[in-house]
């Protein structure tokens, strides 16, 4: 059966959905038995300016088309910036020939057309004032903002720059099932990172950004200078502390990586690989009863939101872990078809490769408690701003990072704190929260308030 579906559409998408619906047909008349077809549109700019001058204008524009076959249990997934009529041809039916060629395996088909999504929310992802922002905007915003971080403080001596850059897409998807959608979005980004010289000679480099889906949105160039100032001119006569276990309070910039990395070990495709500590374990205490974390795609505007996921299949909200307890593992089609389960609509994508579970908006619960007052709660311990190097074994649940952060003596921050390790079993950590801010931090798709771990290890001096 070849696709049915056809779109209506005019403009950008309706333009792509023909091209997409059309690749899906070739491949079955070149002797596939199922195809997909993704394609991506996009223009991005990137500004740097660096000491006031510009170091870096980039304009650019790209289309690609990944195209994936099905042929007697065999897969082939390839993909070609040439999207000419009688190139996708040619690319195609090479794509179906490719796919004789390797391994059978029974999983290897199309997800069944009663899943398919039917329709796409609006979740206001595209912002027609993005393209509006050209070189010269864009460098002005960047100067702007790296001349607040220069003037915060004499102490400011350098920077790495300031980078405004921004980003605008579209995505369609198709199949030979008869499924083809697709959705506008944009996303833009200002970055600045000041530098300061400490007594010891050391460079303290300090950064703080804004992003958003919507320009209006953004913080003013000047409050992002000024903030990436102040958390560098903070970091000045950092030094060790003696090792010890403390309680641990990460800020949101740091504590982000906690929720990704449950993700890393709680996905199908892991499940069914046996690569994670948490295989058995569904339905039991895996941390803190104070932690609830979710993966909702489907809130408006938010950074990782999507009508549709890359197997074709309607997003939903899925909750990884509902008070403490571990309560669904995100799959795409073919690790759900692995484990003997559903899919949970989670499957992303790059053009040219297969699904695999991803996030959306993975989000850590906030809860009642100001920062402030955890960290008057705490009458010892690490406040951690930022964390360095990758230790993590998902396998056993070993986590070891470098951190920077700040001192607390008697429930207030006291000096800057740089080069110490962190380390905990990353199942006692999760265990371990006590505390849960108030501050969710909404700027990027994974996000997380202000939160404590009662103890882990800290080795310094």
């Amino acid at each position: 059966m070849t696709t049915k579906r056809r779109t209506t559409r005019g403009g950008l998408i309706g333009e792509l959905e023909g091209i997409a619906v059309r690749a899906a047909e070739l491949a079955r008349r070149a002797g596939a038995d199922a195809a997909e077809v993704l394609i991506r549109d996009g223009a991005e700019l990137t500004a740097k300016v660096r000491m006031g001058e510009p170091e870096l204008v980039h304009e650019a524009g790209s289309r690609a088309l990944g195209l994936r076959v099905f042929k007697d249990g065999r897969r082939a997934s390839t993909y070609t910036s040439d999207l000419r009529p009688d190139a996708i041809a040619g690319f195609v039916a090479d794509t179906v020939v490719l796919a004789e060629l390797s391994e059978p395996d029974e999983l290897n088909e199309l997800p069944d057309k009663r899943d398919f999504a039917r329709g796409s929310p609006d979740l206001q992802l595209y912002d027609p004032a993005t393209s509006a922002i050209d070189a010269a905007e864009a460098l002005s915003r960047a100067k702007i903002a790296e001349k607040a971080a220069l003037d915060y403080d004499e102490r400011v001596t350098n920077s790495e720059g300031a980078t405004w850059s921004r980003t605008t897409g579209a995505v369609v998807f198709a199949n030979s099932g008869g499924f083809v959608g697709g959705y506008r979005g944009s996303y833009s980004a200002l970055y600045v990172e000041p530098v300061c010289d400490d007594t010891d000679g050391k460079k303290r480099n300090g950064y703080w950004w804004t992003a958003d889906r919507f320009v209006k949105n953004l913080q003013d160039p000047e409050q992002v200078g000024t903030i990436a100032a102040e958390r560098t001119v903070a970091q000045l006569g950092a030094r060790k502390v003696e090792t010890c276990e403390c309680p641990i309070v990460f800020d949101p910039e740091a504590g982000r990586a906690v929720p990704g990395m449950l993700f890393s070990v709680a996905n199908g495709s892991a499940f069914y690989r046996k690569s994670s500590y948490l295989l058995e374990r569904e339905g039991t205490l895996v941390a803190s009863k104070l932690v609830h974390i979710v993966d909702d795609p489907l809130i408006p505007g938010a950074p990782g939101s999507r009508p549709f996921d890359g197997d074709g299949l309607a997003t939903r909200r899925n909750v990884l872990v509902n008070n403490g307890v571990l309560d669904t593992v995100l799959c795409d089609v073919y690790s759900a078809r692995k484990l003997g389960r559903s899919s949970t609509g989670s499957a992303g994508r790059g053009v040219g490769g297969d699904p695999s579970p991803t996030t959306s908006n993975l989000i850590m619960r906030p809860g009642k408690t100001s920062p402030a007052q955890i960290i008057k709660d705490t009458a010892k311990g690490l406040y951690v701003t930022s964390m360095m190097g990758f230790g993590f074994s998902p396998i056993t649940g070993d986590f070891s990072r470098g951190a920077f952060g700040f001192w607390i003596e008697n429930g207030e921050l006291t000096f800057p704190v740089s080069e110490v390790t962190i380390s905990a079993n990353f199942d006692d950590l999760l265990k371990r929260i006590d505390r849960v801010g108030n501050d969710l931090d909404k700027r990027a798709s994974t996000q997380v308030p202000t939160f404590r771990v009662s103890h882990m290890t800290l080795a310094g001096l």
